[in-house]
């Protein structure tokens, strides 16, 4: 009996040191990484890579949860090419993911959460036998003859991940699936999907 009670308290100390910030503190996160942009409904067209950086903040709640909000720069968006036309479809957003990070594991984190995001560009670059030109995406379709079009300017997307810390420097690999209409037009509309990696340091309050 004496051991098993050990064992639990060795299991629940265990548990007690996943989190890597103390209860109750917040610490913040500069971090910068890549996006792997596409967008739904667009076949046949390649994914646009972006940068993405910003800032996050926890507050670690308990030992094993931290409820995290940022504030990203994230370039989003698709390219396509067709014979010798060549387009990218660039879709910027400010980005707010705001998280729950459960610690399962020391270092390791699962978060889950839901994102808002406010439309700071959309263009549409077209480049032909090596010269290219740029204007308004939502201009772009209507030239194109989608005379509905229209490029929302609020995007919503729930992010799942997973990141793993190591004296402070953390890396963050995540999803982020849109649920919001992006693009629509001509009967169709389209949402953002983002595969996104970052690496950061976590400054602790």
């Amino acid at each position: 009996m004496k051991r098993l009670i050990l064992s639990a308290v060795v299991l629940l100390a265990s548990l007690g040191s996943f989190a890597q910030n103390t209860v109750g503190h917040w610490s913040i996160l500069p971090k910068a990484g890549i996006n792997i942009a596409t967008m739904t409904n667009q076949d046949g067209c390649d994914p646009r890579i972006g940068f993405v950086g910003g800032l996050e903040a926890e507050y670690q709640a308990t030992d094993v949860l931290g409820i995290s909000a940022g504030l990203l720069y994230s370039q989003q968006g698709v390219k396509a090419d067709a014979e010798e036309v060549d387009c990218t479809i660039k879709l910027d957003y400010i980005n707010i993911p705001i998280l729950a990070n459960f610690y399962v594991a020391k270092g390791f984190a699962i978060k889950l959460g839901i994102q808002p995001g406010f439309k700071v560009n959309d263009k549409a670059k077209v480049s032909v036998g090596g010269a290219s030109a740029e204007m308004g995406l939502e201009d772009a379709l209507k030239n194109g003859d989608v005379d509905d079009a229209s490029v929302k300017s609020v995007d919503l997307a729930i992010p799942v991940g997973l990141s793993y810390e190591y004296k402070n420097v953390q890396l963050d690999a995540r999803y982020n699936w849109g649920v919001s209409k992006a693009i629509t037009g001509g009967g169709e509309s389209s949402r953002n999907s983002v595969f996104q990696i970052t690496l950061g340091y976590k400054f602790k309050l």
